[in-house]
């Protein structure tokens, strides 16, 4: 069960909704990732960490976006992570 309820796109806010959008368009998916709907509940919150994730993950820099992601896998697998 989960502890935080998630903000649907459905029930999302105009400010939450055009992070929404950015975020699909970004990562080329049709749904929003459901960190991001927890996120939610503080569209500044949200904001803030998607922007920083964005420059990161997709923004220029000296590792490609493949190099990135497989970094984040990686980390993710050996901190135990079940997302």
């Amino acid at each position: 069960m989960a502890l935080i309820k998630m903000i649907s796109e459905a029930d999302a806010s105009q400010q939450v909704s055009m992070i929404y959008e950015d975020i699909k368009s970004c990562l080329k998916i049709d749904f929003v990732p459901n960190m991001y709907k927890v996120m939610a509940h503080k569209p500044e919150y949200l904001r803030s960490t998607w922007d920083k994730t964005k420059a990161i993950m997709h923004g220029p820099g000296k590792l490609d976006k493949m190099t990135k992601e497989v970094i984040a896998v990686a980390v993710s697998a050996t901190m135990g992570s079940d997302y």
